[in-house]
């Protein structure tokens, strides 16, 4: 019998330890193929940072004018920051060049799944084809340990459970100064693990984001457990039949001697302690084609709620879906379930943060 530690290492390449658009608001070896085939044709360094001067330390490597594999005809940048200590890399995907729009560009941080890489999230979800076409920058980071630390313990593997956040922080800051990343604009999304971090931030820096958006994954609760601060327009999709991190959630998750597997709250109960900090009224939850959804208001009188005046928080469960990215044209891990057809969540994702009002 397969281990729940087995099926998520699973998830990709690794061993683990686990505002609106407008203003204001081991792996897979196709994804490795997929790594190798990106051709490194430059180098710039950072000049305003440094490994010694107390700021992230920031190198990046860019392809040609058309990365291999991605069909964005936006060149792909291999890219790291030196931040506590670590040297954090990620890949970075620019939006084409408009000769009429040299304004601030919205930012989506994307954030992979334990036991798996950016390489990984990018084939299965071409978020960086439909993002870039938006005009859309998105940076896909790595985990340390090919994982994120979604949870508030301190454990063995992660001996500082704040790390990440203050990595994404540094991360989307660096963006803002060296690629015009509009600062009211800035996303994050993810997949389980991934997704769970990307709940994460928006439940701890609330302020930063204009939306977060999170695929099979849930807030940690227990002695991890992540509590929502303040208002932030949050949608969460899930699998009806997820095999591997239950819709009703895992309160008491089996041991792991990697990394423990964090104790999660339900999809349900996640969306709902956002809608609770936004001061949200009563959910409406409607069947649509294929999966339902569950839509709670954010109040405008919410500490921050002036600027997301229309955000909502949203909750997808899909039918006949399992541990898996819905729309995904890319085979699940045996023992994840079946991938739904029923709605993309790549573009159901991006129109959320386009539009994050009450769901059409």
């Amino acid at each position: 019998m397969r281990s729940f530690r087995d099926r998520d290492r699973d998830l990709g390449p690794e061993p683990a330890p686990d505002r609106r658009l407008a203003p204001r608001v081991r792996r897979w070896p196709g994804a490795l193929a997929l790594a190798l085939l990106l051709p490194l044709a430059g180098c710039a360094t950072d000049s305003d940072s440094g490994a010694d001067s107390g700021r992230p330390a920031a190198a990046s490597s860019a392809s040609g004018p058309a990365t291999a594999g991605t069909g964005t005809g936006a060149p792909e940048v291999r890219a790291q920051l030196r931040m506590d200590g670590d040297v954090r890399r990620y890949l970075l995907h620019r939006p084409p060049a408009a000769a009429d729009d040299d304004g601030p560009r919205p930012l989506l941080i994307a954030f992979h799944g334990r036991g798996a890489d950016a390489a990984e999230l990018r084939a299965k979800t071409r978020l960086e084809r439909a993002a870039t076409a938006r005009g859309m920058l998105v940076a896909f980071p790595e985990g340390l340990g090919h994982g994120w630390g979604a949870g508030t313990q301190v454990t063995k593997q992660r001996p500082d459970p704040g790390l990440d956040v203050r990595f994404t922080e540094a991360l989307i800051k660096h963006l803002v100064r060296t690629e015009r990343a509009d600062p009211e604009r800035v996303y994050v999304a993810g997949f389980s693990n991934g997704g769970s971090m990307a709940l994460r931030m928006a439940a701890e820096r609330p302020t930063l984001l204009a939306g977060a958006a999170s695929v099979s994954g849930q807030l940690p609760t227990g002695p991890a457990a992540v509590e929502p601060t303040g208002p932030v327009p949050v949608m969460v999709v899930y699998g009806a039949d997820d095999p591997v991190r239950p819709l009703a959630g895992w309160p008491s998750p089996p041991p792991d001697p990697e990394e423990p597997i964090l104790p999660t709250r339900s999809a349900r109960d996640s969306a709902a302690a956002f809608a609770a900090a936004g001061d949200a009224g009563e959910p409406v939850t409607r069947k649509e084609k294929g999966y339902d959804r569950t839509v709670w208001r954010l109040g405008a009188d919410a500490p921050g709620g002036d600027r997301r005046p229309d955000g909502t928080v949203q909750l997808l469960v899909v039918e006949d879906a399992g541990h898996t990215w819905p729309g995904s044209t890319v085979p699940p891990p045996e023992g994840f379930g079946p991938v739904s057809k029923a709605l993309d969540a790549t573009d159901t994702l991006l129109d959320f943060f386009t539009d994050p009002g009450p769901g059409r």
